[in-house]
């Protein structure tokens, strides 16, 4: 099931109790909110596009097969500054896997 968002869509790949599976995509000119998660750690694998990751308000470039490792309490975001979808596969581990864990800190699209 594709779930949909203002910066693009994810769809999950494989849910279980303690990890969960995301292919996400983010159109071109997009980037999802400056966040945080009280409960989970995440890593991203891009295979897809370029990222422009903030990790704690510093930024890095990746590319096609590289990995990007998010621990719990680090705050994140991605930009896609490129003209074609960013797509990266995300792993996250914890003992929760909700979307309301996200704490935003900063959104373009006025979401809490």
């Amino acid at each position: 099931m594709i779930e949909y968002r203002p910066w693009g869509y994810y769809e999950i790949l494989k849910e279980k109790t303690n990890y969960k599976v995301k292919r996400i995509t983010v159109k071109p000119g997009e980037r999802l909110s400056y966040q945080y998660h009280h409960k989970r750690s995440e890593v991203w694998t891009i295979v897809s596009g370029e990222a422009h990751v903030t990790l704690n308000d510093e930024v890095f470039h990746y590319l096609y097969g590289e990995t990007i490792i998010i621990p719990q309490g680090t705050k994140h975001r991605v930009l896609n500054k490129g003209l074609d979808n960013l797509v990266f596969i995300e792993v996250q581990h914890g003992s929760y896997f909700g979307e309301d864990d996200i704490v935003r800190i900063e959104d373009d699209y006025n979401r809490k």
